[in-house]
């Protein structure tokens, strides 16, 4: 049992908890909670802790929750502090980052892969110095719920291991592809050589977003919260969209936003219909 803060293991789960520099060289990142320890890939776990107090409260829970898993257990004030959260819930986990490439995200046939089912339509959002946890972790859970295949961001862009954009995700992080990419115009151009048609919330949007066709592979345009799309990635848009607004607001929150366009198109994807207007 871990009863002193000043262990070698609280002091690194503290540093992946708090320093994306950390969690970048460890390739570790850190679970919180019941819910998002049960639907973690067991083949993600590194290390897992809970306090005595969780397991004599949960009880057979407990035991099933970390069944076949080996645990180390800790003092509510270790757990504390290791965590992220205020008010931890006993359990937390050390686990090994995904690893995914854009070839994934699009869903490229790989040599051996000829006779593979033909893929359905991509539904891709792709990020651009996306700055807010909160909404990164949003855009992925409301994502997973909308049917995207993938989320492209380029370096700038939050890191999806931060602590609250994994409680963010409530899971989906687990399930929802993903990939950071440098040259963020260069991967967008490899996107649309891939047959994925580009759409991007524009001041310049004349035509709102549903009057557009998104049942072929589609991809969604996001920029930063407060300056938006910059210029250049803006223009390999294949068509700029507008969200129309009642009222006096300008604008939307980026993860709304995103969140409307992916059940657009999830909407037009059961209907099996849609159309475009450019």
């Amino acid at each position: 049992m871990i009863t002193s803060t000043s262990n070698s293991q609280v002091k690194q789960v503290s540093a992946i908890a708090k320093r994306a520099k950390a969690r970048r060289e460890s390739g570790l990142f850190i679970v919180e909670g019941e819910k998002m320890f049960s639907e973690l890939p067991k083949e993600r776990l590194h290390r897992t802790y809970v306090t005595e107090s969780f397991l004599r409260q949960q009880g057979e829970e407990a035991d099933r929750l970390l069944a076949g898993c080996r645990y180390e257990t800790v003092t509510d004030e270790v757990m504390k502090a290791m965590a992220d959260t205020q008010t931890p819930q006993g359990i937390l986990a050390l686990c090994r980052q995904f690893s995914y490439e854009l070839s994934d995200i699009l869903g490229e046939r790989k040599e051996g892969d000829e006779h593979t089912q033909e893929k359905a339509p991509a539904q891709l959002v792709i990020l651009e110095t996306l700055q807010d946890p909160g909404n990164l972790g949003t855009i992925l859970r409301a994502g997973e719920g909308a049917g995207i295949t993938g989320v492209i961001m380029n370096s700038t862009t939050a890191d999806i291991y931060n602590p609250k954009v994994i409680r963010s995700t409530m899971g989906s992080v687990y399930r929802v592809p993903f990939v950071y990419v440098e040259d963020l115009a260069g991967a967008v151009r490899r996107v649309k050589q891939a047959g994925v048609r580009l759409y991007a919330a524009h001041l310049k949007g004349e035509k709102n977003y549903d009057q557009q066709d998104y049942t072929g592979s589609t991809g969604f345009l996001i920029g930063n919260e407060a300056n938006g799309l910059s210029d250049e990635t803006a223009e390999l848009a294949d068509a700029y969209i507008k969200i129309p607004m009642l009222g006096k607001v300008e604008s939307l929150n980026a993860a709304v936003a995103a969140s409307i366009l992916m059940y657009e198109t999830a909407r037009q994807r059961r209907n099996g219909k849609g159309q475009r207007i450019d």
